[in-house]
């Protein structure tokens, strides 16, 4: 499923404030590539993104059906 820029933007800053507020990351990163982004948390985040592992699911609400 494409996700939409908004659906992408709450995706990413949803799990950057965890990933500040110390949650374990999910990919494994060496100490050059952390500081290679200056640990921050957007960019962990964006990186698990687009690696497709955040545990996170959307929800779209779909129109009713009209008979």
């Amino acid at each position: 499923m494409k996700l939409t820029k908004y659906e992408r933007a709450r995706l990413v800053g949803a799990r950057a404030l965890q990933i500040a507020m110390g949650a374990p990351l999910l990919l494994d990163l060496n100490e050059e590539d952390l500081e290679k982004i200056n640990y921050n948390p957007i960019e962990i985040a964006k990186i698990e993104l687009e690696k497709g592992i955040l545990p996170i699911t959307i929800k779209r609400p779909m129109p009713k059906k009209v008979e």
